[in-house]
């Protein structure tokens, strides 16, 4: 990788993700294209350029569309709409998850060769456990595999299948060398909470670690499947560096899970934090959340990602100590 753009490049995990690609000699140019300017730090950099604006937009235009995508060899498309906004707003998730892909793909592919070699640029599509669903939820011991066929029971995740199926399409044409990555719900995130149904999983940690009351709309029983941050951006990375013949013929893998249920999640705060933090998670039910988490699996098994390297994290105390030591540090 040398030339690298990352669409939503200034939220939490895209900023993330570009500062872990600085920490390398090779990389001369990365662009973070979002509707939001980059963080300080990586504004900073020599090496980075900012392209802010809706990424429909953007690549609409031919001189912005050559801003962002003009030389680059890899493309991180992390850029999208969270499950709780595309339930509330259909045609919100149709503009920034499906339209705003599409278009990306179809620009990725007017590149061709990488810096005029003989391979089209490699693209990582962040896709989402929410491609699969279950109507009746995922009893207790039950979970997806590799082969388990996408049965998205959200928009979200149907705009996030979409996404894979494209992709796929195009990497079988040998337009782009595709990657789609299934992401777990990535805990705990910092800042201010987002309209995903999936936030209370960080929500119940983030709010009590910093003396504010935290919310948790489903049950405590309730078992869920979920990445530190730093797993996340591995996986992330290992799709990015991996050559074709390792990632195999089909393009979306399955990122390792931790399953957890939301009570052990609080016991873990309360060990690593003290019980005076988990006694700031009240436990209020909210049907309409639990519906959509219920209908996602919690256990996934990947032997692909086994092969490539990844592992799911070891524990969640250990995810809670992760946060804790990242929030000291920018202190």
């Amino acid at each position: 990788m040398v030339n690298v753009v990352i669409t939503g490049g200034a939220g939490f995990l895209g900023a993330r993700l570009a500062r872990e690609l600085l920490t390398s000699d090779t990389i001369t140019r990365l662009t973070l294209a979002d509707r939001i300017p980059p963080p300080a730090d990586l504004a900073a950099d020599p090496r980075v350029t900012a392209v802010t604006g809706d990424l429909v937009a953007t690549l609409s235009s031919p001189e912005a569309r050559e801003r962002m995508l003009g030389g680059a060899d890899t493309v991180f498309h992390l850029a999208a709409a969270v499950s709780g906004e595309c339930e509330a707003d259909f045609d919100l998730g149709l503009h920034a998850n499906l339209r705003a892909t599409q278009d990306l793909f179809a620009a990725c592919r007017e590149l061709g060769p990488a810096d005029g070699g003989g391979e089209p640029p490699v693209v990582v599509y962040a896709s989402s456990l929410a491609a699969f669903g279950s109507p009746d939820g995922y009893p207790p011991g039950a979970g997806v595999d590799d082969t388990t066929m996408p049965t998205p029971l959200t928009s979200y995740g149907a705009q996030k299948v979409m996404g894979e199926y494209l992709l796929a399409d195009y990497t079988r044409r040998g337009f782009l060398r595709g990657r789609s990555l299934r992401l777990v719900t990535v805990s705990v995130r910092p800042g201010k909470p987002n309209a995903a149904a999936s936030g209370f999983m960080s929500g119940i940690i983030r709010e009590p670690l910093s003396g504010q009351r935290a919310a948790c709309p489903v049950s405590p029983d309730t078992e869920v499947g979920l990445a530190s941050p730093a797993k996340a951006v591995a996986g992330l990375l290992r799709a990015a560096e991996t050559s074709d013949e390792e990632w195999g013929g089909l393009t979306a893998v399955n990122l390792p899970a931790l399953t957890v249920t939301v009570r052990e999640m609080v016991a873990a705060l309360s060990r690593v934090a003290g019980p005076e933090a988990a006694a700031l998670v009240d436990w209020v039910p909210d049907p309409a959340v639990a519906r959509i988490v219920k209908s996602w699996p919690a256990r996934v098994t990947s032997a692909r990602a086994t092969r490539l390297g990844l592992e799911p994290d070891p524990d969640f105390d250990s995810i809670v100590r992760e946060y804790l030591a990242g929030i000291r540090q920018a202190a």
